[in-house]
């Protein structure tokens, strides 16, 4: 496992960040570090922004708010994985535990898909953005996915590139062997589509099969929820043609 302080807070923040550099503390932030944390000034906090690596700081406070004080670089940035994240938009309480949980196996794009047996059509993005944000902040994360606006399924693949491997969870696949299943697909930049509880349509399904550089992928004897699928697809999926190897 890659070196890493779970000691100190973690944060993140939009500014860029090198030594020297003062980061003013929105309130929301001031309010977590000095009242739930109870933090005090001069006390350490890790900062990152997705660009400039993850610094140490050292708190700052005053009447009219709170700021870091950014000392010395702690980790340089990461690149991510390549690794895309489609799924049909789930209820509120679920798709948080989702995108939590995306964010944590290195998933760099989430794209929301709308299908004809969805549940949700409509998304919150800054919730989503936040539940990101909060997954990154525990993990030791140095990068934010891309979160996009919802887009229909058939648009997804007329405008999707044909050299990044859509693997495809479907419970009504042929090879029932999951890793079988992935041993055909290309290397490369990869993308999972989760879909609705309800399942895809007749012609949904036909259509992405018939599409170009397409990995059926069953997950197994049982019937999955698609938080629990995401999870299961993406782990299968870093652990034979992802980053965990």
């Amino acid at each position: 496992m890659p070196a890493y302080e779970f000691r100190s807070p973690r944060l993140f923040v939009a500014p860029a960040l090198e030594a020297g550099a003062t980061v003013a503390l929105v309130s929301a932030q001031a309010h977590y570090l000095g009242h739930v944390l109870r933090l005090k000034t001069g006390d350490r906090v890790l900062v990152f922004n997705g660009r400039d690596g993850e610094w140490s700081a050292t708190l700052e406070t005053h009447k009219r708010g709170a700021a870091l004080l950014v000392g010395n670089r702690t980790r340089v940035q990461t690149t991510p994985a390549d690794l895309h994240y489609l799924f049909a938009p789930l209820k509120s309480a679920r798709l948080d535990y989702m995108v939590q949980k995306a964010v944590e196996m290195g998933v760099s794009r989430l794209q929301p898909v709308i299908t004809r047996h969805g549940q949700v059509s409509r998304l919150n993005g800054e919730r989503m953005r936040a539940n990101a944000v909060e997954a990154a902040e525990q993990c030791g994360i140095l990068t934010l996915p891309d979160i996009e606006a919802p887009v229909a399924l058939t648009r997804c693949l007329a405008e999707r590139d044909p050299k990044r491997c859509l693997v495809f969870c479907d419970e009504a696949a042929e090879v029932a062997n999951p890793v079988a299943a992935l041993g055909s697909a290309a290397r490369g930049p990869l993308a999972v589509l989760i879909g609705p509880e309800g399942g895809f349509a007749d012609d949904e399904r036909a259509a992405l099969v018939k599409a170009p550089n397409v990995v059926r992928l069953a997950l197994g004897p049982r019937i999955l929820r698609a938080d629990t699928a995401a999870v299961a697809a993406l782990a299968l999926v870093q652990a034979v043609l992802g980053d965990w190897r």
